[in-house]
């Protein structure tokens, strides 16, 4: 049985390279993969990051609390700057969950192939990220047992949520992203998952596998069923990656804070997320192929030279947004918009709006060069200056524009508090633990699809398959 209802002809011109190195067999592919989450005995390096994402987890539910029990008083947010970190975070963390979506759904759409090496992992990072984007709209409420008011509820009172509100928007634009990639990440899982229920040897964890494999057994109809199920949600979810951060886009540029009116930051914010989404796929998977040398084969230097590509053709697209955003700023002869403009390059932050120029304009050109996009060092460290550049290109665009209003009068400065910090690494840490524990509990590489990309390398390349491996494994 085919695992793709395509025909063996078709498949030959949709691999144009081989994205597995070395000597692989269904069977190896199938061992190497379950077994980095059949091992009784995980990495020692496992351990440590599991156990310190859990410590600053437990950070982040102390500032919760607090926060709960307090108030947003004591959050450094004041006036004019009413929106500052946790505007700033929602919209870093919702950027980083872009990454997923399009290298499940578009590529996908697209018949690349390169996608199966990353796709599984940078789609639990997106359902991640969206929990801890989550958590600073609702808590920046002031009241988050409320929150509920926030949907359109059935109620006698008639209480309807004002859909004028941006944050309306963000509510319904982030739930309907969650509910759709946890539907495609459960959906694409379910072969793999049936794959670790028949390899498990503990009778517990063979049962729990099994009940969530939801009876598969890789039957004709089942495969059939599947490939439409996946492609209606692959086809769902595409414009999901553009209207997400384009809505988020939204809560700005209907604002007439100078910076913000502009109908550039939708394409911009876009652009940026998966920019930023890209670059933590790196930051995650980079160490991955290090913890777990046995997957190299599978992330290959083609990945990482194509991934860079990748966050250079998008980086040259927000750089591209800066210049813009400058330009604007002074050909529009505005008053507020040329002190804007001043602002972010003499004003008391002008070396945040540096270090972003820097970080996501000048530093990743050196992706030019051919050598430095398969350098392992380098492309980690990328990673982190990109991250750290998209968090400031948030910071520049929400604090430092609200601390120069209209009025001479009330302007301010705006500088975080502890409890600002302790729930922005706070949600750093609840991340990092709920990616290390989805590693131990299920494949962090797509199994099946690899047996397929295995298979379409036999055809594009001539290679002949092991006649000793069983037909379930072969299929």
């Amino acid at each position: 049985m085919a695992i793709n209802s395509i025909d063996s002809s078709k498949r030959t011109r949709l691999v144009p390279q081989n994205f597995i190195d070395g000597e692989h067999s269904y069977t190896t592919i199938s061992e190497i993969l379950a077994g980095v989450v059949l091992n009784p005995k995980p990495p020692t390096v496992w351990f440590v990051a599991t156990g310190l994402g859990f410590c600053v987890l437990n950070v982040m539910l102390l500032a919760v609390t607090y926060l709960v029990l307090t108030g947003t008083g004591v959050w450094g947010n004041n006036q004019p700057t009413a929106w500052a970190w946790d505007i700033v975070n929602f919209v870093w963390w919702i950027g980083i969950g872009h990454a997923g979506t399009l290298i499940s759904a578009i590529l996908l759409l697209m018949r690349q192939s390169w996608r199966n090496s990353i796709n599984r992992f940078a789609e639990a990072m997106t359902i991640f990220a969206v929990m801890c984007a989550g958590l600073y709209p609702l808590l920046h409420t002031g009241r988050p047992w409320l929150d509920y008011w926030l949907f359109p509820y059935a109620n006698t009172l008639g209480m309807w949520p004002q859909t004028r509100s941006p944050l309306e928007w963000d509510v319904f634009a982030v739930s309907t992203y969650f509910t759709i990639s946890l539907l495609f990440w459960f959906l694409g899982l379910i072969p793999d998952i049936a794959t670790l229920r028949d390899r498990s040897q503990h009778p517990l964890v063979k049962c729990i596998y099994g009940l969530a494999s939801m009876g598969w057994i890789g039957s004709a109809k089942h495969w059939f069923r599947y490939e439409q199920a996946y492609n209606i949600l692959a086809g769902i979810s595409a414009p999901l990656v553009l209207s997400v951060h384009t809505i988020v886009s939204f809560d700005f540029a209907v604002g007439i804070v100078p910076g913000w009116h502009t109908t550039i930051f939708p394409p911009y914010f876009v652009a940026g997320a998966v920019f930023a989404g890209f670059a933590m796929v790196l930051t995650f998977g980079l160490p991955l192929r290090s913890v777990y040398p046995q997957i190299k084969d599978f992330i290959t230097e083609k990945h990482l030279d194509w991934m860079a590509k990748i966050l250079l053709a998008t980086g040259l697209i927000v750089f591209y947004g800066y210049i813009l955003e400058m330009f604007y700023g002074w050909y529009s002869g505005n008053t507020y918009e040329l002190a804007l403009v001043y602002n972010r390059l003499f004003g008391p932050y002008k070396w945040f709006y540096y270090a972003l120029i820097f970080c996501n304009g000048i530093f990743p050109q050196l992706c030019w060069v051919p050598q430095l996009r398969r350098n392992v060092p380098f492309l980690f460290v990328l990673s982190i200056i990109v991250g750290i550049g998209m968090w400031l290109e948030r910071f520049v665009i929400i604090p430092m524009s609200l601390t120069r209003d209209f009025l001479t009068s009330s302007w301010g400065y705006y500088a975080p508090t502890e409890w600002d910090w302790a729930l922005f690494i706070g949600t750093m840490g609840f991340f990092v633990f709920l990616l290390f524990m989805f590693i131990k509990v299920l494949p962090i590489i797509n199994i099946f699809e690899m047996r397929d990309l295995l298979m379409k390398n036999h055809h594009q390349f001539g290679h002949g398959h092991d006649g000793h491996e069983n037909s379930e494994e072969a299929h």
